[in-house]
């Protein structure tokens, strides 16, 4: 009876009792975790394995056993399990809020110095709670010998305590976070680590490591901020004789066709004298600054040449009289089934033009002015399917032709850009039509050619497989 009615004997039934249900509700809990590829399951691990356990010991030697609270072997206890609660409060605050955050979100740009700042004064917290219950230890006069020694240390570690406040105050303020493109007076690159001394720079030719303090005391640019209004202003040289709209016109085009454009802008092309053009292009990233500008630069090389342009006040003597002779003779008259004086008739009609890699031949819902005849190189015909992505129709080579559609005045339904440099010999449509029109059996082979192109085309809008 004297059992009974002791608290003991219930405390000791209830933690025997209770011990088991709760290691196998966590043990469940934590498997179902692990299904579901949650981050709590090291927090659960935790608790099942070491909180749990060291709670109901306590509970035994407190209450069953009637120690008192203040023995020594209690204080450990206790202590120790205040230490596994701040280590469970840490990490289970860091998972639930900072590794599972969206990638675009706030928590995810947080810098890290910030967190480490977090913790450091939950953790101090909660020291300062388990000196001061479990120890009895009086927190003002500890908090006055770690204010004295915090000064100590100050004063010996002056330049490494001023990078890290100048890091703090910098950072409060925001002025980038991280993925940010920033431009300093030594590195120009993508921000992907703030700690407590330094900002990581990722440039192209490697990491740069930029302390706090000289950041923070010397201006930089946010290429990031505000988002989306990166442009890349790119100067080039022409011809005193070169008419400036037609350069203009020229560099616009170019740029627009430009696969690091930023959707919904267009470029703009300025002459600011002495024979200099500046083209501002709307990029999405600073990320595509490199690229971007390679390209332009490759493309307007061919492009200039085209239209009769001097880029850098450049002469271009490639379409010889010998290069489009023989040309003639390789490769359009045997498509357009020509005799030795319908060749002769079209050399002064006819000149060889060179396209860039990944440069655009042609346009959907373009009428060609010509016909255009493939010397050397590769253009693939694409078209763009209901959903937006762009669908392959068919790769012509070394002696095929485009452009059918010149002879018909008609738009193209297909797009064409080089595979790789493109030599090829264009002709205008005036000085064909009359040649195409006295052979019967050419034009029913080009009506054929246009239909299969045709066909293809319309079969890749319905979502057809095109081989």
């Amino acid at each position: 009876m004297n059992m009974f009615s002791s608290a003991w004997f219930y405390w000791a039934v209830g933690v025997g009792l209770g011990l088991p249900v709760v290691i196998v509700l966590l043990t469940e809990v934590q498997h179902t975790l692990v299904r579901r590829r949650s981050r709590l399951v090291r927090q659960v691990g935790l608790v099942r394995n070491y909180m749990v356990p060291l709670g109901a010991l306590l509970l035994l030697i407190v209450k069953a056993t009637q120690v008192p609270a203040h023995d020594t072997v209690v204080r450990i206890l206790t202590t120790l399990f205040g230490f596994l609660v701040l280590v469970l409060l840490v990490s289970a605050l860091n998972a639930t809020l900072f590794e599972s955050a969206p990638q675009d979100s706030w928590r995810k740009r947080l810098p890290v110095i910030f967190l480490d700042v977090a913790r450091f004064a939950v953790i101090g917290v909660g020291l300062a709670v388990i000196l001061s219950y479990i120890w009895g230890v009086r927190i003002a006069g500890v908090f006055t010998a770690v204010g004295v020694t915090s000064v100590v240390i100050g004063l010996m570690l002056q330049n490494s305590v001023g990078q890290i406040v100048s890091g703090l105050f910098m950072l409060f303020e925001q002025p980038f976070r991280i993925d940010d493109w920033l431009d300093t007076n030594t590195a120009r690159g993508r921000v992907v680590e703030v700690n407590w001394r330094a900002v990581h720079i990722a440039t192209g030719g490697g990491m740069r490591i930029t302390p706090n303090a000289v950041l923070a005391s010397t201006p930089f640019t946010n290429l990031s901020r505000p988002p989306g209004t990166y442009k890349l202003a790119i100067t080039t040289i022409f011809s005193n004789d070169d008419p400036p709209d037609q350069v203009c016109s020229l560099l616009s085009r170019v740029a627009s066709a430009l696969p690091q454009l930023k959707p919904g802008t267009e470029p703009k092309s300025v002459p600011l004298g002495n024979l200099e053009y500046r083209t501002t292009i709307g990029l999405t990233s600073p990320a595509d600054d490199g690229a971007a500008k390679a390209t332009f630069l490759r493309w307007i090389w061919y492009a200039a040449r085209r239209e009769g342009l001097h880029l850098d006040e450049a002469d271009d003597d490639f379409s010889t009289p010998e290069r489009v002779r023989d040309a003639v003779r390789r490769v359009v008259a045997p498509a357009l089934r020509l005799n030795e004086t319908d060749q002769q008739s079209l050399l002064p009609r006819a000149r060889i033009v060179r396209y860039g890699t990944d440069e655009v031949v042609e346009y959907a819902g373009q009428v060609p002015a010509g016909m255009t005849f493939l010397i050397s190189g590769r253009v693939r015909l694409t078209t763009t399917a209901p959903d937006g992505s762009v669908v392959p129709i068919s790769t012509l080579n070394e002696g095929s032709f485009l452009g059918v559609t010149a002879l018909t005045r008609q738009p193209n339904l297909a797009s064409a850009y080089a595979l790789d440099e493109v030599t090829a010999v264009v002709i205008e449509r005036d000085h064909l039509e009359h040649l195409v029109m006295r052979e019967p059996l050419l034009l029913q082979d080009l009506g054929h050619i246009l239909e299969e192109r045709q066909s293809k085309v319309r079969r890749s809008g319905r979502g057809e497989r095109i081989s």
